[in-house]
């Protein structure tokens, strides 16, 4: 046992109400992922007004929303590593500090490069908050079932948070401007800076060992240079010379950090990380999130590109996942005790293949029921999925490096949700701009459109009034035949994750029920 475990056990585990103050100070931790989660998405509806204040190029507004998913996903897993040294608690209150003083130089900015650096700064501070979180939920709860609920709670709290980004932005904007969408989180941010000092114990270091430098710098480049190449492979080509140099940056780095991780005495991941047990969840929540974001992507220019919504209006209609995620979350908690991780998980996974095999069912002519339909299937599979994934990856790793484990998970579904929008929005666009430059050379009009920005200013309604009822059908069919290409290709991701992890993932041993202390042994005489 460390010292960590040690103190919040001790602290939590004294009084008649130790249960409750357990439960109090899991909620206050899982508040901060909360904020965490929605300022990955919030600004997403945001983009139009703020672009029109600041006068942003569209490079610049690619960054502002791409900076903290860069950051985030660069360091986390760098962070990861210094968190089990330095305590939990502090690492996640400078966290949520960070998110809010940049979040009011958001606010306060002027100009696209402040707006950036904040965004980035705020996923600085976003990647010192998700390790933390769970390495602490984890310490707080030693006992297996408890442990796998209380997971299930951050596992549920963290897809809520993302999934509502839009709904909250849509309606702050709406109601308010772009910049309330920076200030909403300073008094959220104090909020949880309070209680985590009122409710959350002090966790001093883990691990006492040095930082593991070299380990450090190489995961932190090689895993910059792998999302940079994501973020900009469909702006720049997934073919142009910057992109591969990223890749191929990322694949030496990443090559260089195994290698120094069998040979260094404390190295930053500890080595039983790398065994199929622990990467092949890994794996799958990388491609969970490979299909939930970028169907998350899609659905919303679907509801305001084909059907009209506005963005408040879409984001209000995009409720249903997140409600079938906590469903899913719940669902995960009672059946791993009567099942077992390894089938919770891959029939997760499978519950995310029907809901994208029925996304791909889509036509111009579906209406918002289809889609609620396919959102509480995806929902249910990837609360599913995320619960079970996370508490065995947690499992593997041990209490004495949660912050690391913790960080490979967040890491890992960071990737996949950048890798997701990027692949589907690229297919997406490609489909839709070959269709719409065969119709126009049919009617013999020059030029085509060549990105989701101009699709929606295409299908949108005002738009497909001004320039007719048959530009406006053929953009719709256009656009869904992207959508169902992407579909497609999010389905059989999904499908062979499932299958991976049914078939390579170690099936737990069968424990019998020990014979009634009056029954001789088996093979005796009686």
């Amino acid at each position: 046992m460390t010292g960590d475990d040690a103190t919040v056990r001790a602290a939590l585990h004294a009084g008649p109400k130790k249960s409750s103050k357990r439960w109090v100070s899991a909620g206050v931790v899982c508040t901060g992922l909360f904020l965490l989660g929605m300022d990955l998405t919030v600004l997403n509806v945001a983009i139009p007004a703020l672009q029109r204040a600041l006068g942003s190029s569209a490079g610049q507004t690619q960054w502002i929303v791409d900076a903290y998913a860069l950051v985030l996903g660069g360091l986390v897993l760098t962070v990861g590593g210094v968190t089990d040294r330095i305590g939990r608690r502090r690492a996640f209150l400078a966290g949520v500090a960070l998110c809010g003083l940049a979040s009011w130089a958001g606010a306060v900015s002027v100009a696209p490069w402040q707006l950036i650096a904040a965004r980035g700064a705020m996923g600085a501070g976003a990647s010192l908050i998700m390790p933390a979180t769970l390495s602490m939920i984890t310490g707080l709860f030693p006992e297996p079932a408890l442990r796998q609920r209380a997971i299930s709670l951050w596992a549920a709290v963290g897809g809520v948070g993302g999934a509502l980004g839009p709904v909250v932005g849509g309606w702050l904007v709406s109601h308010y401007s772009w910049r309330a969408v920076f200030w909403i989180n300073l008094p959220l941010a104090a909020a949880v800076i309070a209680l985590t000092l009122l409710w959350v114990p002090p966790s001093p270091p883990a691990r006492t060992e040095p930082v593991d430098v070299p380990g450090t710098v190489l995961s932190a480049v090689a895993l910059l240079s792998l999302v940079w190449a994501i973020i900009e492979g469909p702006s720049r080509g997934w073919t142009s010379g910057q992109v591969l140099a990223a890749f191929a940056c990322a694949a030496v780095s990443l090559t260089a950090f195994g290698v120094w991780l069998r040979r260094a005495r404390t190295p930053m991941l500890p080595r039983h990380v790398m065994r199929r047990e622990a990467l092949l969840p890994v794996a799958a929540l990388a491609m969970m999130s490979f299909a939930m974001f970028g169907a998350l992507f899609l659905i919303s220019l679907y509801l305001q590109g084909v059907l009209g919504y506005t963005a408040w209006q879409a984001g209000v209609r995009t409720l249903p996942l997140p409600a079938a995620l906590i469903a899913g979350a719940v669902l995960a908690a009672g059946l791993t005790g009567r099942l077992n991780r390894r089938s919770v998980l891959a029939y997760g996974l499978l519950v995310i293949v029907c809901s994208f095999v029925l996304l791909s069912f889509t036509t111009p002519q579906s209406t918002y029921p289809h889609l609620a339909l396919v959102q509480i299937v995806a929902g249910l599979g990837a609360g599913l999925t995320a619960a079970a994934g996370t508490a065995a990856v947690m499992d593997t790793v041990g209490e004495s490096n949660a912050a690391v484990g913790s960080a490979v998970n967040d890491a890992s579904r960071q990737v996949g949700a950048t890798l997701g929008v990027a692949v589907q929005g690229s297919v997406l666009a490609t489909v839709y701009q070959d269709r719409m430059g065969e119709a126009f050379a049919r009617a013999g009009l020059a030029g085509t459109p060549s990105t989701t920005d101009s699709l929606l200013a295409l299908t949108g309604r005002q738009s497909g009034a001004a320039a007719g009822g048959g530009l406006h059908a053929v953009a719709a069919d256009a656009f869904v035949a992207g959508l169902t290409r992407s579909a497609s290709l999010a389905a059989v991701v999904a499908a062979l994750a499932a299958v991976a992890v049914w078939r390579l993932l170690p099936r737990p041993p069968i424990v019998l029920p020990s014979p009634p202390s009056h029954m001789p042994p088996v093979g005796s005489r009686s």
